[in-house]
């Protein structure tokens, strides 16, 4: 992997970015959820896009590889933040019902990190054939 910090420095904000604007519009959750949950996928994307950009510019070699750490890397970091949020408390959720409200949505990170990575991969290969 490129550089540990900014792995994990990125794979905070790509959780933390999501939640922010999940906090900000819980009133929307309360009173229109298929909305929230229409909002929350593209927030999540919009968020593994950008920083996905960050982190590719400065990758020179192996982009599925990088692609595949780094998605498998801020789907873990997303999903350990949320759970140690979840597991009490008043947003106390089981695990069962976390992953079907909200961990399966963070199946878009490594589908994008990974999508990244060969998008790359081939753009090269093609630029040097």
């Amino acid at each position: 992997m490129r550089s540990f910090k900014f792995v994990f420095l990125y794979g905070f904000l790509v959780w933390l970015i999501p939640f922010i604007v999940a906090v900000l519009i819980f009133p929307i959750r309360e009173n229109d959820r298929p909305l929230f949950e229409s909002i929350m996928p593209v927030v999540v994307t919009l968020s593994v896009v950008l920083f996905s950009h960050l982190y590719f510019k400065k990758v020179g070699t192996a982009f599925v590889r990088e692609g595949t750490l780094l998605g498998v890397t801020w789907f873990l970091i997303s999903v350990i933040i949320d759970l140690l949020l979840f597991s009490s408390g008043p947003m106390k959720m089981g695990f069962v019902d976390y992953f079907k409200d909200i961990g399966l949505t963070y199946v878009i990170i490594p589908s994008i990190t990974i999508g990244s990575g060969f998008l790359i991969q081939s753009k090269i290969k093609t630029e040097t054939t």
